[in-house]
């Protein structure tokens, strides 16, 4: 496969799995870029998301952490999913703030991967650390999608 193949199917993957993403949508979020291994995704913190502090919600971080991991994570056209993930909160996010995931992939062997993700705000100043470890189950993305139409 060449590279362009290889981006055109990551791109198709994340835009069909991020189409089927109720929960990623309604939060907002948005696929910004993929690549084999990687994605990004944007999302802005709303009022909606602020727990009693004042602050942007440890789950919200993490949804939007492992919804860039997924988007990763199955950018090969091969159903996967998390087998456990992780997340440290290094500053706060506030109401306003836009975020950025960043996801990479740092192994991918047989049927197991570990993908880095780092959340930052829009002045670049790191949010959070995530890290997923993913499980590849069986059949494609793309199928599954075509297979409802």
């Amino acid at each position: 496969m060449t590279e362009h193949d290889a981006m055109e199917l990551a791109r198709r993957c994340a835009q069909r799995l991020f189409e089927r993403d109720r929960a990623s949508n309604a939060m907002g979020m948005r696929l910004l870029s993929v690549a084999p291994g990687a994605a990004r995704l944007g999302m802005t913190v709303t009022q909606d998301m602020l727990q009693g502090h004042g602050t942007c919600h440890g789950g919200v971080l993490f949804a939007l952490a492992d919804s860039a991991f997924a988007m990763a994570c199955n950018s090969y056209d091969q159903a996967t999913v998390a087998m456990g993930c992780s997340i440290e909160y290094i500053a706060p996010a506030h109401q306003g703030d836009a975020l950025t995931a960043d996801c990479h992939e740092q192994n991918r062997r047989g049927r197991t991967g570990h993908y880095a993700v780092r959340i930052e705000n829009q002045q670049g100043q790191l949010i959070a650390l995530f890290q997923g470890k993913s499980y590849k189950v069986r059949g494609p993305v793309l199928t599954q999608e075509t297979d409802h139409e």
